[in-house]
Order: structure tokens, then C-alpha cells, then sequence
């Protein structure tokens, strides 16, 4: 099973491509792009030690000079000190306006080499070899690139489009469960605001909590229509001046919670399906949403085995005041997305600081365990 996905822009378009056993033919689809011979592969110990010498090996055999830069792995260092290693492993390699960097590896890592690539020499290319379904299904496609600041998720990075998004699916089963957990919450996203097939695809599915209980033909579904529904959205508006910016259901919550805990009990998924649901309990307040399609939501995530409720060690003045902070804020108003049916969402500034504060209060756990 082979999909290839077309990310139309006016300008940079590209393919994403979505094959099993692909991993071993990377150089040759690199090689026939018109690259420049030097590439820097990024990632981090853990992916490297699973896939990096086969992917190094297939680059070498379609002629390219490989070198690589190894990131400690998580949230917490996806900060401009590891992006500082990345420019200096650049600068020692020689690296030019026509080289690569390859990003082999979950979303932190294809979001800092792709901010690395966006700025190094005013920009060089990026490659994404996403390993995560966050990652493969989100964060590689869009050209989103940043890295984190201490008092705010993503607040510095710039777009930089990929020449190529590369998904070998059997990746994935070298991937911790609760990674996949957390990229299922992306995907379920996708059916709550734009694609209700995928949503009722999801709801007829006995788990989605493991891969060990997904078929290779759901996962190829999964994968095929989550990316499709990223590149229609990005393709409409490419520098979320509107339509884009409904891929940040959950987010605005979420990020917050990531924040707040250090980037660690909760990892990204996590936050998400967490911001989902307060997302979508807002929605049925205001009365944009139905409340029974809130619940099929919010059972969609619980089949996915992730968590729905605001770990109980914040404080909800402190949530409050991190959402000042968020980068979608605009004139002073927070900006949330809110579904207004299966398959479609809006984004609104008309939450008012008691309706999250009330949302908040009814959805705190009494414990969170990683």
C-alpha cells in the first residue's frame, strides 16, 4: 500500500509519501530531487540507534556526503541552545545553500532542524522522516518549524516548508505505546474539524490505544486521511492568516498544560486531548455544538487511552494566565477553536475568562499517571 499526498502551494509544493518498507529507498527518492550532496541527519539517540546507519547506508548509495547531529530526545530540549549544536555541526561540515537537513525522528525534532534549516544561510533545504504518528501525521507536514521559550510553547520559529515528506509506517512499531497514544489525539482531531469519515471510521474501530490493535489498512487509512485533511487545510492558507488555524483545537488548553507541567507528565497528545475536550465543552456552553457530538468526541479519546481531565497539581489561575502568553492571541483576546459540527470547527475570541475558568473547575482529575 503506497499513497502519495500533494501539498499545493503557490510557491515550495511538495509530496508527502506514505509506504511501508520505504525507509531502505530514502536516498533514491532524495536522489532524483536535485539536492546538493551534503546532507546533516538529525535525530535523536533513541531513533538513531533503531534507524540511523539504514538510513545513512541508503543515502551514501545514491551519493550523498552524510554527516549527523544527535539531539537529546524531548520536549525539554527543543530550545535555541540545541538549535545552537545544529548550526555548528553545520558550519563543521560545510554545509551550503544547496544541502539537506534530513530530520529522522518525532515532532521536537522536526521542528527545531526545520526551524535549524529555516535560518541557517537564510534557509536550506529540510527533509522530513518522521517516526512519531504525531509527528507523521501533524507536525512534519505544513512547514511549521520553532522551538520552545521558557515561558511559552513554540513562541520562536518561522514557516519553511519541507522539499519532501518521507512515512514508512513500519517505523511505528519500534514507537512507545503512549507515544502512539499521544499522536491517535492529532488524528482524532482531524475528525473532529474536518473529516467526519475518518471520525466514523475511529468510532467503528474496537481500540485505538495500541498499534497491536490496529489493521495495516486502518493505519493506512489513518495515516492517508489525517495527512490529506493537513494538506488541504495548508494548502487554503499556508501562513495561518485564517482556515489554519482550526488545526489548534485543543491546542490553546493544551499548550498551556504543557507549559505548566515542564514539558514532562504531559507530553503533547496528552495536552491535546485534554484541550479537546475543554475545547468542546466550551463549544456545547455556548451552544455552538452539540453536547452528545462533545461525548462521541470525548469517547473517541478515551478509547485511545488518553487522558481527558486537567491534571490536579495546577492551578487554574495559573492556566488562565499562561493562555495571555499563547502565540494565538490577538488584540488581547485569546482565540479558541471550537467544533460546530463532526467534520467542522471555528475559531472564536468570544470565551470569556469565567466560561474557562467554569469548564476548567468540572474537569480536573483527582490523579494523572503517566
Amino acid at each position: 500500500m503506497k499513497s502519495t499526498i500533494e501539498l499545493n502551494l503557490a510557491h515550495d509544493s511538495y509530496e508527502i509519501a506514505i509506504a511501508p518498507g520505504s525507509l531502505n529507498h530514502l536516498g533514491e527518492s532524495l536522489g532524483a530531487m536535485n539536492l546538493g550532496k551534503k546532507i546533516l541527519l538529525v535525530s535523536n539517540p533513541q531513533i538513531f540507534a533503531h534507524y540511523g546507519e539504514q538510513v545513512i547506508a541508503s543515502l551514501q548509495s545514491s551519493g550523498f556526503e552524510v554527516s549527523s547531529e544527535i539531539i537529546p530526545a524531548g520536549e525539554r530540549h527543543k530550545t535555541l541552545e540545541s538549535v545552537q549544536k545544529l548550526y555548528d555541526s553545520a558550519l563543521e561540515n560545510h554545509l551550503e545553500r544547496s544541502s539537506t537537513l534530513v530530520t529522522l525522528g518525532g515532532g521536537v525534532i522536526g521542528d527545531m532542524a526545520g526551524f535549524a534549516a529555516a535560518t541557517w544561510l537564510r534557509g536550506i533545504n529540510v527533509v522530513q522522516v518522521p517516526t512519531s504518528l504525531l509527528a507523521m501525521v501533524d507536525a512534519a507536514i505544513g512547514g511549521k518549524t520553532g522551538v520552545n521559550h521558557l515561558r511559552g510553547k513554540n513562541l520562536i520559529g518561522a514557516f519553511h516548508q519541507p522539499r519532501l515528506v518521507f512515512i514508512d509506517p513500519q517505523v511505528l512499531k519500534t514507537l512507545p505505546a503512549r507515544e502512539f497514544r499521544a499522536g491517535m489525539a492529532e488524528v482524532i482531531k482531524y475528525g473532529v474539524i474536518w473529516d467526519a469519515e475518518l471520525f466514523l471510521q475511529l468510532e467503528e474501530a474496537t481500540r485505538l490505544d495500541s498499534l497491536d490493535y490496529i489493521s495495516e489498512e486502518l493505519l493506512q487509512t489513518i495515516l492517508t486521511h489525517s495527512c490529506q485533511a493537513k494538506a488541504d487545510i495548508v494548502s487554503k492558507d499556508e501562513k495561518e492568516a485564517g482556515l489554519r488555524a482550526i488545526l489548534n483545537h485543543g491546542h490553546t488548553i493544551g499548550h498551556a498544560i504543557e507549559s505548566l507541567t515542564g514539558y514532562s507528565l504531559v507530553n503533547h497528545g496528552e495536552a491535546v486531548a485534554i484541550g479537546m475536550v475543554a475545547a468542546g465543552e466550551i463549544a456545547a456552553e455556548m451552544q455552538m455544538w452539540d453536547a452528545a457530538d462533545a461525548q462521541r468526541q470525548n469517547s473517541l479519546l478515551e478509547k485511545a487511552g488518553l487522558p481527558t481531565q486537567v491534571p490536579s497539581m495546577l492551578e487554574i489561575e495559573a492556566i488562565l494566565d499562561a493562555l495571555k502568553s499563547d502565540k494565538k492571541v490577538k488584540a488581547g483576546k485569546v482565540r479558541f477553536v471550537l467544533p460546530t459540527r463532526v467534520g467542522a470547527a471555528t475559531v472564536t475570541d468570544q470565551v470569556t475568562p469565567e466560561l474557562i475558568q467554569q469548564v476548567l473547575q468540572q474537569n480536573f482529575s483527582p490523579d494523572f499517571a503517566e
